[in-house]
């Protein structure tokens, strides 16, 4: 019997898209493992697996024997970036004042003429060229060994990378001009020239890029570091009568923890005494603060304002809302959506590709080329190893996820599924559920109209009674009113709720039956002479539910449930963005067309008991129409699995982790214009890196080559291929790092 599991390794030594193929393809190859998604930017893989047939250490190995050290990753740990960035500056720093003079020699003389004799003149060119020869010695051997210990092995593993790709560009001119140097006579006259600066200058600006990537990726992982930030160190706990601070990883379930004004709160909890105002916008990105008093609900991480509580610990550890908020996100992170798999075809042949381009290149100015033909032949050769760059193809979707994540964490938008994050911008039609969803859930009894023979108290009494025996919305809104009208409540014995139907049970040896209209007329009962009354209040938006006691119908009450004041605009703002909507109920028709046409909702489905609600989705759907469904997680699980998306809507704690593919962490539905926005402009943002990153080498790989050059005498300089290289990475990185502003749209619930 197979028993899956999936890790997350932490890899090095990874530099470019060849290098994720490559650790990617080794992993899938595995026997037992059945999938395996490498990500460049986050430097990990996740890895699925049957136990029986691998295990975690043999994945690890696996990896470090392809030349990139690989561990298990235990806990949460954004990317830092730090020690990284610290040691390519001062590696940049040290090769770039090596490089200068070394440019200054050979280049200063072709821009100032009169330069070129002073040097000569002063020194001599043997020695000029002895001074270049041991500046870039020392530069290729000391900054830019990296390149060449990674990049060699790489080579002869029969697997280059872009590492490779640099080693090889820079060893030729490097080894060219040492011939130059030492054996000039080994070369034709006319082709003793020297080409030290470009293999300096090419070390210090792939350095120079690779540090501005280190830093942009660093940024990428703010999302992450600001979560794990949220989480306080110490926190002032009961125990043994005192209270005592304690660390927060020796809090325990159902200790009693003391919140101050000020403090984070230590963990998810229960308010036993006292009250404040929590800000929870680090969690749920509600600016707002929330009251919060007896038995609500607080989240780890969030803030005690202004007032003095205690509260009983819920959940610790790993099981804390933010503890699973910042694995969500970092799931989302390491995503690997639909439109990875074009880079990751296109970048499997992509060096073998390159240094193909460049034997050709090299050939072709070698035999055909112009005098002096081995150097242009060297340069046009070393320009192709150069200017290639796999680097911005592998950088290019991964961190558009990164950074569109974690700002849409930031904003209480948490994607559970790579793949809704690139759907959820082509969804044609949204379907909401409409209690909790589009209403505030916390419905209110608002009528009551007898039958002949029975008085309001007595049937209030007696609904009262059998709906204190359950837990639906509904029911606790009947209650909520027999108490404040001092009605008695009695015991209820065989109560028994019927799905999508109602409820009963028997109160003083009355049996009583409370629901919808089928319920009642289930039971042989006639609802005729109460359905003008039920239309009346379904008119008027309100929930007419029919009672019966001995056989008897006895009343209808009618209940309320507010629309929450972001309902309409959110349905405004899905329409102007093209989106049809829909709302599917289980409410009397009636009440559900005069709540829709209040918000102007397209499509509506009443009547629908729990288990038809997939078949509900389905009816809405047109032929080649993408359909997300907005629910609250909980009782909607079948709705949010079928629907191309699903969209969980909750608030706080009692949101539903485990349910659909995007989860709103508050009960605001601008969450979900949020999410739209979120998606679109990572998408775009992933399809504008991706074009760059290709058009890039397209463009500059043939002129890299000298394709320019019959027709206009342009040979591309290797240093200025290696800037262009460098920049790539950069542009793709910086642009990506734009969806850290991609505005919230709020309206206060």
């Amino acid at each position: 019997m197979a028993m899956t599991q999936t890790i997350e390794l932490q890899i090095t030594g990874m530099s470019c898209a060849s290098c994720v193929g490559r650790v990617e393809k080794a992993l899938q190859n595995t026997n037992g493992v059945s999938s395996a998604a490498v990500n460049l930017v986050t430097e990990s893989a996740n890895v699925t697996f049957d136990e029986t047939l691998t295990n975690n250490a043999t994945l690890a190995k696996i990896v470090t024997v392809l030349g990139y050290p690989a561990s298990i990753k235990s806990e949460h740990k954004p990317i830092d970036k730090t020690s990284e960035t610290k040691t390519l500056a001062t590696q940049t720093a040290i090769a770039a004042a090596l490089a200068l003079p070394v440019f200054v020699m050979e280049m200063g003389g072709h821009i100032f003429p009169s330069l070129h004799h002073y040097l000569n003149a002063l020194v001599g060119e043997p020695m000029l060229r002895l001074v270049q020869f041991a500046l870039t010695t020392l530069i290729l051997f000391g900054p830019g060994l990296r390149f060449f210990t990674k990049g060699i092995p790489a080579l002869l593993r029969g697997a280059p990378d872009m590492n490779a790709l640099v080693a090889l560009g820079t060893g030729a001119a490097y080894a060219f001009s040492t011939i130059a140097t030492f054996a000039p006579q080994m070369l034709p006259s006319n082709s003793n020239n020297v080409y030290f600066e470009s293999a300096a200058v090419i070390v210090v600006l792939i350095l120079f890029g690779r540090w501005l990537e280190a830093r942009a990726k660093g940024q990428t992982g703010a999302a992450i570091r600001a979560l794990i930030a949220l989480s306080p160190k110490m926190a002032s706990v009961e125990r043994g009568g005192k209270i005592i601070d304690l660390p927060i990883a020796e809090i325990q379930l159902d200790d009693i923890i003391h919140a101050k004004p000020g403090e984070k709160i230590a963990t998810d909890g229960v308010v036993i005494e006292g009250q404040s105002f929590v800000n929870e916008a680090m969690i749920t990105g509600e600016p707002t603060p929330v009251k919060k008093y007896a038995d609500q609900q607080v989240i780890g991480g969030t803030i005690n304002e202004n007032g003095a509580f205690s509260y009983r610990a819920t959940a610790v550890g790993d099981d804390t809302m933010l503890s699973q908020i910042i694995k969500m996100v970092e799931q989302a992170q390491g995503a690997k959506l639909p439109i990875q798999e074009i880079v990751n075809r296109v970048t499997t042949w992509f060096v073998p590709m390159v240094l193909a381009i460049a034997v050709i290149t090299v050939g072709i100015w070698f035999f055909f080329g112009p005098a002096p033909s081995i150097g242009n032949a060297l340069v046009a050769g070393v320009a192709v190893l150069i200017i290639a760059c796999p680097c911005a193809m592998g950088l290019a979707t991964p961190t558009s996820i990164m950074v569109g994540t974690g700002r849409a964490a930031q904003m209480g938008v948490l994607f559970r599924q790579g793949s809704a994050l690139q759907s959820l911008q082509q969804v044609d039609v949204i379907a909401f559920d409409k209690t909790g969803t589009l209403t505030v859930g916390s419905p209110t009894l608002t009528d009551i109209h007898v039958v002949n023979g029975f008085s309001e108290p007595e049937v209030l009494s007696y609904v009262a009674s059998v709906e204190s025996a359950s837990e639906h919305p509904i029911a606790r809104a009947i209650v909520k009113h027999a108490n404040e009208h001092d009605i008695p409540i009695h015991k209820t014995t065989n109560f028994q709720a019927i799905t999508g139907m109602g409820i009963s049970g028997d109160v003083d040896n009355h049996t009583v039956l409370i629901g919808a209209a089928r319920l009642i007329d289930h039971h042989g009962i006639k609802t005729n002479s109460m359905h003008s009354d039920a239309n009346s209040l379904a008119m008027d938006g309100k929930t007419p539910i029919y009672v019966a006691i001995d056989g008897q119908l006895a009343a209808i009450i009618a209940v309320s449930d507010p629309i929450k004041p972001n309902s309409k605009k959110t349905i405004e703002i899905l329409h102007d963005m093209g989106i049809q909507t829909a709302m599917i109920t289980g409410d009397h028709q009636t009440t559900a067309y005069a709540i829709a046409k209040n918000l102007g909702i397209d499509h509506v489905v009443a009547e629908v008991l729990p288990d038809g609600k997939v078949d509900a989705l389905q009816s809405l759907r047109g032929k080649d129409d993408q359909i997300a469904f907005v629910g609250d997680g909980i009782n909607d699980a079948p709705a949010l699995a079928a629907a191309d998306i699903g969209i969980a809507i909750g608030t706080g704690t009692d949101v539903a982790i485990e349910s659909g593919d995007v989860v709103l962490m508050n009960g605001n539905l601008m969450g979900v214009i949020n999410a739209i926005e979120i998606s679109k402009n990572t998408i775009r943002n992933i399809h504008q890196n991706l074009f760059w990153a290709f058009g890039y080498n397209i463009l500059l790989i043939p002129v890299a080559a000298g394709l320019l050059y019959p027709a206009f005498g342009i040979l591309l300089s290797p240093i200025l291929a290696a800037g262009a290289m460098a920049l790539s990475s950069i542009f793709v990185l910086t642009n990506a790092l734009r969806l850290r502003f991609i505005k919230t749209q709020t309206i206060e619930a």
